[in-house]
């Protein structure tokens, strides 16, 4: 067992939120409102799939939507006003790399665990990392503008 890597997973819910968002981030200066269509088959995800994802992130307030012909959805707010780790909750639920993080957690263990303190750590520098960065810094690839 290699023990020099952890895994911290994303699930296509969560990564294709991810990616929905920044595709309309980067239509944001257009003022229209985009198909669902459009990116569905622009980011090759399926269309069912993508209609789940984007009515839990309306549902959270994060998109205006029309209806009707010239329908679609965009962003509620400016890119830089979103934040990456908002995003992710909203799509993963909680970031925590093991269970016995959660406020559900039944761990047993959790106030006599000799490496609690190394998963809390390694939970907040998660949570420190994916709110420091918004959709804006992640359309201008890290570069700041």
């Amino acid at each position: 067992m290699n023990l020099d890597v952890i895994y911290v997973k994303m699930s296509t819910k969560g990564r294709y939120a991810l990616t929905t968002m920044m595709y309309l981030a980067n239509h944001y200066s257009d003022e229209k409102y985009i198909s669902l269509k459009e990116i569905s088959d622009s980011e090759g995800i399926s269309f069912k799939y993508l209609e789940k994802i984007v009515n839990n992130l309306n549902k959270n307030n994060y998109l205006d939507v029309q209806r009707g012909n010239n329908g679609g959805y965009k962003l509620k707010k400016k890119p830089e006003e979103y934040v990456i780790g908002d995003i992710l909750r909203v799509s993963e639920g909680n970031l925590a790399p093991i269970e016995c993080l959660t406020k559900n957690s039944n761990c047993f263990n959790k106030n006599d665990c000799k490496m609690c303190y190394f998963w809390k750590g390694l939970y907040d520098q998660i949570n420190n990392y994916v709110d420091s960065i918004t959709l804006k810094d992640l359309i201008n690839g890290g570069k700041n503008e």
